[in-house]
């Protein structure tokens, strides 16, 4: 009986602590999403917390931030990074993870050193600027993708998770006449599609999110990303000028609601596409794979 109340005293604090980090996790969105159809004027003067909006719900913050011609051009932009940024950075992540995982690559121990190093110690922006300018990449849709093919941190974690496959199915593919391509194609990334969904979601939200590499080695903004073009929306707003003090005070009152609808745009993308990799994090390693 002692025991049994143990165990349900502790569901029952578990149940609390995760109930309490939903709440931490899930209401600054909330806040947000709430705030971004609150009326302007009210929403300056708010403090505190947010239940719902604020008076009569408006359209006004959203039809200020998509009216911007640019951000379609963003969205197009951001899009194309995406998917081609993160093919090629999990394609040549999963080919480096592959070799360093390999037991009969006798460097790899000295070769990992060397990555690790990269970690903690860079050459810093200018000498980057020079290798961007000297490949010819300076101003071009591939600045975003070809500098940053390639975590360290992801790197690490995907060759950790091909060391955890079990040598007996490499030696079983080997005995029945595979090379080193077909046994990466056909045995280690079947059992790696929980890394490879991590990956996708890591390197995802990194292009998705960013900004740097367009504003430090782009001159066009027909090449800027999604995140370069809300910056200069929320600029525009906080700097815009009126002939008129009315027009002026109202200006301010939409920069306001602007900040929290692009979050909004910017923000829900994501949201939506992390439910359909969810469902890879919880499956196992060795799904499908000879036991024992």
């Amino acid at each position: 009986m002692k025991r049994k109340k143990k165990i349900k005293l502790f569901q029952v604090v578990n149940v609390c602590i995760m109930l309490l980090l939903i709440f931490v996790a899930a209401y600054p969105m909330y806040h947000v999403v709430m705030a971004s159809f609150s009326d302007p004027i009210r929403l300056k003067s708010h403090t505190g917390p947010l239940i719902k909006w604020l008076g009569e719900p408006t359209l006004a913050g959203y039809e200020r931030t998509l009216s911007n011609r640019s951000l379609f051009t963003g969205f197009k932009n951001t899009l194309f990074y995406l998917l081609v940024g993160t093919t090629i950075q999990l394609v040549l992540t999963a080919f480096g993870a592959y070799v360093l995982s390999r037991k009969s690559f006798l460097p790899r121990k000295a070769i990992m050193k060397f990555i690790t190093f990269t970690m903690f110690f860079s050459g810093g922006l200018i000498p980057m600027f020079f290798v961007i300018r000297d490949t010819k990449i300076y101003n071009t849709i591939w600045v975003s993708s070809i500098p940053y093919a390639v975590s360290a941190f992801n790197l690490i974690i995907m060759r950790s998770f091909f060391e955890s496959i079990p040598d007996s199915l490499e030696e079983a593919a080997v005995i029945d006449g595979a090379n080193d391509f077909t046994v990466f194609a056909r045995v280690i990334m079947p059992l790696s599609k929980p890394i490879i969904a991590v990956m996708i979601l890591y390197y995802g939200v990194g292009q998705w999110n960013s900004w740097f590499p367009a504003a430090m080695f782009t001159r066009d903004r027909v090449l800027y990303p999604l995140q370069m073009i809300l910056r200069e929306i929320l600029i525009e707003n906080q700097s815009l000028a009126s002939d008129s003090l009315t027009q002026a005070m109202e200006d301010t009152f939409i920069s306001e609601l602007v900040k929290y609808c692009t979050i909004v745009v910017s923000t829900v993308p994501i949201l939506v596409i992390y439910p359909f990799l969810q469902k890879y994090f919880e499956k196992g390693v060795m799904i499908g794979a000879v036991k024992g």
